[in-house]
């Protein structure tokens, strides 16, 4: 389980949209299970759209931050939209991890097999 932190600027945040946050956080250790832990801020932009609130992530892992933004009608649907976000970012991560670890590995066999040729 992933320790989130949940700030709400300007205003007070219920503790059912806090909750739901949690468990939308949670979710992403089934995509990457060496999150650390994040912090989301919760904002009402000024204005007349009706998209006005925004549900920002940044979420840490070991060597980087992730980071996600949302912004719609409800900050239940403002956290889905950076979910997937972050659910992407994490997807690359682990792509990019598997490469290099497949890179290392090459060059492992190539050693051994140079050192087999002699």
């Amino acid at each position: 389980m992933m320790n989130i932190n949940v700030q709400s600027i300007h205003f007070d945040a219920d503790q059912k949209l806090i909750d739901f946050i949690r468990r939308r956080a949670d979710k992403l250790t089934q995509f990457y299970d060496q999150l650390l832990d994040g912090i989301c801020y919760l904002k009402l932009e000024k204005g007349e759209s009706e998209a006005n609130k925004i549900a920002e992530f940044k979420i840490n892992l070991p060597g980087n931050q992730l980071f996600a933004k949302g912004q719609a009608k409800s900050f239940e649907e403002a956290t889905d939209l950076a979910m997937e976000s972050l659910r992407r970012q994490i997807n690359k991560q682990k792509t990019k991890e598997n490469k290099t670890i497949l890179s290392n590995h090459k060059e492992v066999l190539v050693e051994i097999e140079n050192k087999e040729d002699f």
